[in-house]
């Protein structure tokens, strides 16, 4: 694939209203590694390889295992995911497939298990963060250096 425009200079006021939604959910309390298998996992859905290459580098220099960043494809199979976890990663493939799944209230009672209202919300902007950043580089082709 070609890189389309370089979305970052081409509207520098859009990246700055990205970087400033970005900054904000990393202040919003929720754990980063947590925050880091949501983009992973939305970024595989999405199919962005810059994203997936950039948060799988993030994860692994915060410390997560080679073996977790593995099995995020097949959360759902893998024994290595927290509860919490868990209820992020199908929170994350319901809002990020939300034409196909509606947001479904098994996903929302798990969900409701694990986080408080206020981290609920929190997630969900984080993953509406990831999703937007997915759509500027897969929409224009952003690509991984090799």
């Amino acid at each position: 694939m070609q890189p389309r425009i370089d979305f970052y200079t081409a509207s520098p006021d859009a990246f700055k209203a990205m970087l400033a939604l970005e900054t904000a959910v990393s202040k919003l309390g929720l754990e980063k590694s947590l925050l880091e298998l949501v983009k992973l996992r939305s970024s595989q859905i999405n199919g962005c390889a810059f994203c997936i290459d950039m948060h799988t580098a993030d994860a692994r220099k915060d410390g997560e295992t080679e073996r977790r960043l593995y099995a995020v494809t097949a959360w759902r199979e893998a024994p290595f995911f927290t509860g919490r976890e868990r209820a992020a990663l199908a929170w994350t493939e319901a809002l990020t497939r939300l034409s196909d799944t509606h947001a479904p209230d098994a996903d929302y009672a798990l969900l409701s298990e694990y986080f408080s209202p206020k981290e609920m919300v929190d997630l969900t902007v984080a993953i509406n963060a990831i999703n937007g950043w997915n759509r500027l580089a897969v929409g224009f082709r952003k690509m991984p250096e090799a």
